[in-house]
This record gives C-alpha cells, structure tokens and sequence, in this order.
C-alpha cells in the first residue's frame, strides 16, 4: 500500500505535474487497489471539500490580500528608514537592518516569498554599496525572510492548526520567541561578519532624524501591534484578526499615504485571488490524501517501524524534525505539514509532547526547509527578482542554515521559548 502510494506520486512528479495532481491520484489509487468497498466518487468529493472547510482558513486570502496591498504601497520603504536610523551607524548595521525589517515586514505577510520580494528589492542594492558581496547580500535576505513564517501571522501555522485542530491564536504567540531568537543569533553574526570583513558604517543619525524617521513608520508598525495584541488580549480571534489587518492595509495605503487607487484593488485581488486557490487546492487534496493513509493505518505503521512503540519525547522530535526539514527540502512546505503532521501528531500528544511546542518545532523546519538546497521557495524567488544564478544565490546560505540548526536544537531542549507566554 505504502509502495503504491509513493509510486504514484514519484510517477506524476517526475511527468512534471503539478503537485495537486499526485496528492490527489496517490490516494485515488490506494481506493481502488486496496480499499474497493469505498471506492465513491462521493466520498473522495467530501473529503477534498472538507480540507477546505474549516473556518480558521478564512484568513489565509485575508493575509495575502493583506501583504499585497502593504507590498504594493510605501509601507516597506518606512519601515527600513525608520530601522535604520537607529541600527545603521553600529558594525555591520545595513545586515541588521534587513534581518530587523524582514522580521517586522514578516509580522505584516505571514509570507517568506513577500518579504523577499518586498524587502530584497531595496535592501540588496544598499548592501553591495556597502560592499557586501551578492552571496553574502542574497543570503541574509532570503534567510532573514523565514523569519516571517514564525512570526504572527503565519500561513504555516494556520495550516497546522486546520490539520491537528490546535488553536491558531497560540500558535501565533507561541512562534514570537524563537522568531526572535532567530533575529539575535543573526544580528550577532552580522556584527563579527562585518567587523572581519570590515565594512564601513553609516552616520549616525540625529535624533531629530530618528523622530521623523519613526513618525512615518508608525502606521505600518501599528499592523502587527494591532494583530498580536488583538489576539493576545482575546479581543478577536485570528480570523477577525485577518479582516482587520485588510481594512487596516486598505486605510493606510488608500487613504494615509494615497499609494493605492481605487481601481488597483482589483489587481492586487485578483493576484490574491490567484495565490489563495493555489493553496487551497493543496489544501484540499492533502485533506484526500490524508484521509486515506490514516483510514489504512499507515502512520501507525511508520511510526511503529520508526520509533517502536514507546517512543522518548526526544526521539520524536528529532525524528520529526528530520522528516520535516527532508520534506521541505523538495516540496512546498504546505504540502509537507498537510501530509507528515497526521502522521506524527498523535503519537506526539500521546508522548506528552505539548501540540503547540510541536507545532513550533514543525513551523521552523518548513521555514528551514524555504531556503534549503535543492528546491527552498526562497532560493527561487530570490533567483528570479534579483536576476541571478542558482549557484550564486545558494552560496551565501550555509552560515545561516548552521545558526537555523542550533535554533532547532534550543526549541526542542527548551520549550518553554515558545510556551512562556501561554
């Protein structure tokens, strides 16, 4: 059964299907040879239904639509200003500058991609003219954009949460530790990387250009005060959260800064609308696909064959953290959690794992797994809008993917990182 499975995808991935396709005809197969007593047409229609069904998913569209707008107005631009003025004139400040901005923009998207694309745009070419090399720029742009997906709000964690019905909001609180520890361990080695290869410093700016700097830059730090305190406090839940950032977006570019006109709306939602059916058809078909290897009982097999059957805590998060950094390695990152967190959920909880300990652990590896040879999304995106090779693009990576695994390490040894504000 298990063969079946993995033949059929590899089979449509290698005639270079879309991923939906395999996810979809991997399980159909598995119906037919193994399972004909349920072999329905309406059956498999309600489980691809179903994947999209649950009210948490709402704010995915919202999210993106909400990153589009800020990415189409002025709001990036503020936010490196404002950083800047305040960390540009210390050792390698124009790197901290981009790993601070990526995080604070990653708290606006939810997206790895947006971030590269908003902040890697503007902040490349002021890192060369420090004298940064295109490695070493394109490497702490894409490796500080994954920042996003720890940070609130997170597509990656909404996508857990619909999988293992673990709560959204905490989710999101719980990921502001290690997102941030992420951002010290590379302003650190911003700093010594600048001071070996001795980079020059900005002036330091006035306070009186600090002021004015942080003044521009308060509308868009209001977004993600707006969202985290929102939820934190209780007084909306994550899906109200995704509405209001929407509306929030829409005020300040339309009507604060006037970047966005009316009629830009509907292009910015159609490039919305776009991105959203292309993550719930993944969502959908993981809903199918999980559905069947759980009615067969194959997690329970793998996991019996990989970790026995009484597993130490330990040993399945490490196991977990392999699987899942392997998988995002070569596909995207939602299709792994859609397929591997049924699979490793129960018998974690059932470990005494916390789900959202684990869900923390699993969230960083999707988030390694963006900027991860081959196939990191990141390394892609990055490719494309800055018009460079694969090789030049991957070179400077390997510092950051060693601090992302001594991150891991430190979640998974302490999880009060993530639970201390639960």
């Amino acid at each position: 059964m298990i063969a079946l499975l993995l033949i059929v995808m590899f089979v449509f991935l290698l005639l270079n299907f879309p991923m939906v396709i395999p996810m979809i005809a991997a399980p159909l197969a598995v119906m037919i040879f193994y399972m004909p007593d349920y072999l329905n047409i309406s059956i498999a229609t309600q489980q691809l239904i179903g994947g999209v069904s649950a009210q948490v998913l709402l704010a995915v569209p919202m999210f993106i639509l909400a990153a589009d707008i800020m990415c189409a107005g002025y709001t990036t631009k503020r936010l490196l200003d404002f950083v800047q003025t305040f960390v540009g004139h210390i050792r390698g400040g124009m790197a901290i500058t981009t790993a601070i901005t990526c995080t604070i923009f990653g708290a606006i998207s939810g997206s790895t991609q947006a971030t590269v694309v908003a902040i890697g745009k503007p902040m490349r070419g002021r890192l060369m003219q420090l004298g940064y090399s295109d490695s070493a720029s394109s490497g702490l742009i894409i490796d500080s954009a994954i920042i996003a997906l720890l940070i609130p709000p997170s597509i990656s964690m909404i996508m857990y949460a619909v999988v293992t019905g673990s709560s959204v909001g905490d989710l999101f609180i719980a990921g502001v530790g290690p997102g941030l520890l992420i951002l010290l361990f590379f302003a650190v080695y911003s700093y010594f990387y600048a001071r070996k290869k001795k980079m020059p410093c900005l002036p330091k700016a006035s306070w009186h250009d600090r002021g004015i700097a942080f003044r521009k830059a308060i509308p868009p730090l209001g977004f993600p005060v707006i969202i985290f305190a929102g939820i934190y406090s209780g007084f909306f839940s994550p899906t109200e959260a995704s509405a209001v950032a929407v509306a929030y977006a829409i005020i300040l570019e339309m009507f604060v800064y006037k970047t966005i006109k009316p009629k830009d709306l509907k292009k910015i939602s159609l490039s919305s609308a776009v991105v959203t059916c292309a993550v719930f058809i993944l969502v959908s078909g993981g809903q199918l696909f999980s559905w069947v290897i759980s009615y067969a009982k194959i997690p329970t097999m793998l996991t019996n064959a990989l970790l026995g059957t009484s597993p130490s805590a330990l040993k399945i998060l490490v196991m977990v953290t392999i699987f899942f950094f392997i998988g995002c390695m070569f596909v995207d990152s939602l299709v792994v959690i859609i397929i591997l967190s049924p699979i490793f959920y129960p018998i974690a909880v059932a470990a005494g794992i916390d789900p959202i300990h684990l869900g923390i652990i699993i969230t960083l590896q999707a988030a390694i797994g963006s900027v991860s040879p081959p196939f990191g999304c990141n390394i892609f995106t990055a490719c494309a809008i800055f018009n460079r090779p694969y090789l030049d693009i991957v070179r400077g990576i390997p510092p950051y993917l060693i601090m992302l695994v001594g991150v891991t390490i430190i979640v998974i040894l302490c999880p009060q990182l993530s639970l201390f504000m639960l």
